[in-house]
């Protein structure tokens, strides 16, 4: 099988592999698509130091089952079953696994993290059966790998405690900050605006049905206090030194910031705009098991046109010129799709895609 191996930092190549075959308890799946995450780019030019050499990363993704190994037959699945997965791989006995908790349990893996687990960007890829959700057919094939960055957007939005009655800001108009923003109305929020620097970003959150402002029209203070009042809660997508004090100064005394965005792995804090004016400040990561069940029925029950969140499909062959592209801002897509079997016909799909051809152009 084709699998895309990252070489050293800014080098992906397509090798082939041996096919995996699924042990006791894993399920063997033929990817459908996987997403281009943000945190996959920064391991990809080395910032983050959390991808390596001779791995296969990817971790938004959706594909069929095509065979099942000895003991999965309990989480009742079968071959042919249209299934995202969820990435995070945990004991299942710790405190925190047993309340519904697995991103904090403290021997968890996350699948395209680890590098010794051969991930989504790949033809084939094994993961254990617990882990797999099953979608109905019905569900556009490619949503399936939009599940995972929208899971992490509504455990931002739980952490931050979203109910009816707030008023949102979200910070960030990318794949995160697109996914709270969408979490924050599931959630009952009575009014949700995004800020967001690049035009493109603030189209897609358009086609969304989402409020927009540009930050670099004004003072965003007055910018939100125009479009939102003084919001209840905010939403950090992107983290960095400037969007953390941003959130402070803008957020209502009292108020609630969720920091979910990873920019950076240091930010400075103005340390009295959370102790003076009493507001709570929130770090959210990953999600529950049941907070991505939950966003997978979510998916294929909403009648949101969630295809506004693709914004480019390219094949295996094409990706690693899509890595280097985004990293360097020449692509400015918001979130890429990857089809190890090939892309499908653009043409089918009703907003715009980063095709190979363009890609290569750039």
């Amino acid at each position: 099988m084709q699998a895309l191996v990252m070489k050293e930092s800014w080098k992906l190549e397509v090798e082939d592999l041996p096919a995996p075959v699924p042990g006791p308890g894993e399920a063997l799946l033929r990817i459908i698509a996987t997403g281009i995450c943000g945190s996959d780019i920064h391991g990809f030019t080395g910032e983050n130091g959390r991808r390596h050499p001779g791995q296969v990363m990817g971790h938004e993704t959706v594909g069929r089952i095509v065979a099942l190994g000895a003991g999965s037959e309990a989480h009742d699945l079968a071959e042919g079953r249209l299934v995202t997965v969820n990435p995070v791989i945990s004991c299942g006995q710790c405190t925190a696994c047993q309340t519904d908790a697995q991103q904090r349990c403290p021997a968890r893996r996350v699948i395209g993290v680890d590098p010794a687990l051969r991930s989504a960007f790949a033809e084939l890829m094994t993961a254990p059966a617990g882990n797999l959700v099953p979608l109905p057919d019905s569900v556009p094939d490619e949503h399936g790998a939009l599940i995972e960055p929208l899971a992490v957007g509504y455990h931002a939005a739980v952490r931050g405690g979203c109910a009816p009655g707030d008023r949102v800001l979200v910070i960030g108009g990318g794949p995160i900050g697109q996914a709270t923003a969408l979490a924050a109305l599931r959630m009952g929020a009575d009014a949700v605006v995004v800020s967001e620097p690049h035009p493109e970003r603030r189209g897609i959150l358009a086609r969304l049905g989402l409020t927009a402002v540009d930050p670099a029209a004004g003072d965003l203070t007055e910018l939100v206090r125009d479009a939102l009042g003084r919001p209840t809660l905010t939403l950090d997508a992107v983290g960095a030194t400037s969007t953390l004090a941003d959130a402070l100064a803008v957020t209502d005394l009292g108020s609630r910031v969720v920091l979910v965005g990873m920019h950076a792995p240091r930010v400075d804090l103005p340390a009295y705009a959370v102790s003076t004016e009493e507001r709570s400040l929130i770090g959210s990561f990953c999600y529950s098991a049941g907070e991505f069940a939950q966003t997978a029925r979510w998916v294929a029950e909403t009648d949101r046109d969630l295809s506004a969140l693709v914004d480019g499909r390219v094949d295996l062959a094409s990706a690693a010129s899509s890595f280097a592209a985004l990293a360097r801002g020449e692509n400015q897509a918001s979130k890429v799709l990857v089809y190890p079997h090939g892309a499908p016909d653009t043409a089918t799909h009703p907003h715009p895609a980063t095709t190979a051809a363009e890609e290569n152009r750039e």
